[in-house]
């Protein structure tokens, strides 16, 4: 899998290729500013950009806005975006430009080795990954309909698929069986109004519609 890298702090740059080399992936190109990722992108074409989303000259947001950029010229790109501190909004810009391959982690999560390659894996192979804490955040932000239909324990599911689990993940997440998890999303899907859809376009629906409102 080849992986494009853009962070500009040299020493967690250099950590990420370090763990993506040892770990079997090819760094096809690793840069510290926005122009240069999009250059890379272009040139490369990897499977996934890992993208920090305050870079220079700005320290803002120069970050997401070239990772939508990327997705307009190069759709079939992966993209997860790291970040210091939660910041949902930028998840949301994401996943309302495309329904796969998206991811957003805190830095932090990257020094559970484990936990930061199965993210990228996930995204790559076209998949969402969401920060636990970003999910948590939102949890507890939301107090308003269509979302107050749901129970607690429907609560927690949509929380795990915002964070990009799989049936079996959630299932063994809560502990119960995938047949009470899969009762759940329909029921998730029920209330939140979504039609219905071709494979896992509802999910991504229903993450979209857990995201809205806070952007």
């Amino acid at each position: 899998m080849r992986i494009v890298i853009a962070e500009d702090s040299v020493l967690l740059r250099a950590g990420l290729i370090k763990l993506l080399e040892t770990s079997g992936f090819e760094v096809a190109a690793a840069v510290g500013e926005a122009e240069g990722l999009l250059a890379a992108v272009r040139e490369h074409r990897p499977d996934a950009a890992i993208i920090d989303v305050r870079m220079p000259p700005g320290f803002s947001d120069e970050g997401v806005r070239a990772a939508l950029v990327m997705r307009r010229e190069a759709p079939e790109v992966a993209v997860l975006l790291l970040s210091q501190y939660v910041e949902e909004r930028y998840a949301a810009d994401l996943l309302s430009t495309s329904t796969s391959g998206v991811g957003y982690l805190l830095k932090d999560r990257v020094a559970d080795v484990s936990v930061f390659l199965d993210a990228l894996r996930r995204v790559a192979a076209g998949g969402t990954a969401l920060d636990p804490e970003v999910v948590s955040q939102l949890l507890l932000r939301r107090h308003r309909d269509p979302l107050d239909r749901l129970t607690p324990r429907e609560k927690e599911v949509l929380a795990l698929m915002a964070e990009g689990r799989s049936n079996a993940g959630i299932a063994a997440a809560l502990v119960v069986s995938e047949s009470a998890v899969a009762k759940h999303i329909n029921s998730i899907f029920a209330k939140l109004d979504l039609p219905h859809a071709e494979g896992d376009h509802r999910r991504v629906l229903a993450v979209l519609r857990f995201l809205d409102g806070e952007t």
